[in-house]
């Protein structure tokens, strides 16, 4: 495995600049509960030409998703805003890094039309972090939004957001704009952040989904973590109590896959049994919502989920 190289608008810039004189990572090879199928659906060649056709990114090809056949097939993409270069450089992500363009002013407009004619019921829209912006991008977040409201009225909206550090006020525009789902993701134990998330702070994060509930108690709030990264199970634990803390509805818990051999290095392939365990403990913590297998990611099934995950809240509030 090689540095992946952007061979469509620059073929000598390496799609990841700052991990190219870092020493390759070697990671165990797969075991059979990871694999999954290549995409050649019939559906997800029409989402594919949907996506192609309003000139817009999804995290699912960025991120390198394990499970973009499933999800394309069915019509369900994740899209993301705000361009394609993040400004950060995590060294899990597989989203290429850099100095990135200026916004696009049609691309809310363009999400809209992409999400009526892939006729969703549920959208999740994602970006890549833009330290670059005063506002961090909050309010090309709030006008695709609103966008998709005045083009598909019935269609349920999750957001999974940067963390907007050091960007006064940006949170605030993101949440007036009234997404049914406000998700951001802590991505790993705190004690991993120096290694796996250095341009990110842990409790500022946590503060983030707390400020949320404050600002707007009926906003579903969830966020998710890997495994695999080396942490050990009373971290992950204590995850779990720190997003209570802040009132977080919805976890996810998945496994880490290595992008590349640039990238950190699975740690350990977290068995089906140790994610079925986490999902219990969860429960018990009062979540309303888990999803914890190998494959889970932020997006997978996140429509089917919205509708457990409001019923959830209906049945406690009887």
């Amino acid at each position: 495995m090689v540095v992946i190289v952007d061979t469509i608008s620059n073929p000598l810039r390496p799609r990841h600049p700052e991990k190219v004189n870092r020493p390759d990572s070697a990671s165990p090879p797969k075991p059979d509960w990871i694999r999954v199928r290549a995409p050649n659906t019939r559906g997800y060649a029409d989402t594919r030409n949907i996506v192609r056709a309003n000139g817009l990114h999804t995290v699912c090809e960025e991120a390198g998703c394990p499970n973009i056949g499933e999800c394309w097939d069915k019509k369900h993409a994740t899209f993301m805003i705000m361009g394609d270069t993040c400004t950060r450089a995590c060294a899990f992500c597989n989203v290429k890094t850099g100095m990135p363009n200026a916004l696009d002013a049609a691309e809310p407009g363009n999400v809209a039309e992409a999400v009526a004619k892939l006729g969703l019921a549920h959208v999740v829209i994602t970006s890549v972090d833009r330290d670059d912006l005063a506002d961090g991008g909050a309010e090309h977040f709030a006008e695709t939004i609103r966008a998709i409201r005045a083009a598909c009225p019935s269609t349920t909206i999750e957001i999974l957001t940067p963390d907007f550090l050091r960007k006064e006020g940006a949170l605030e525009i993101v949440v007036a704009a009234r997404p049914d789902v406000f998700n951001h993701n802590l991505e790993t134990v705190p004690s991993r952040y120096l290694t796996v998330r250095p341009g990110a702070r842990y409790f500022h994060s946590i503060r983030l989904l707390q400020r949320v509930k404050e600002l707007d108690p009926t906003v579903f709030t969830k966020s998710g973590i890997m495994v695999g990264l080396g942490e050990e199970r009373h971290e992950v634990q204590q995850v779990m109590d720190d997003l209570r803390s802040a009132d977080v509805d919805f976890l996810t818990i998945g496994q880490y896959l290595q992008p590349t051999r640039k990238h950190h290095a699975v740690m350990r392939y977290v068995p089906p049994d140790e994610f079925s365990s986490y999902e219990k403990v969860a429960y018990t913590k009062g979540f309303l919502m888990v999803s914890a297998s190998p494959l889970t990611r932020s997006s997978h099934h996140a429509g089917e989920d919205f509708a457990r995950l409001k019923a959830a809240r209906a049945a406690t509030a009887r």
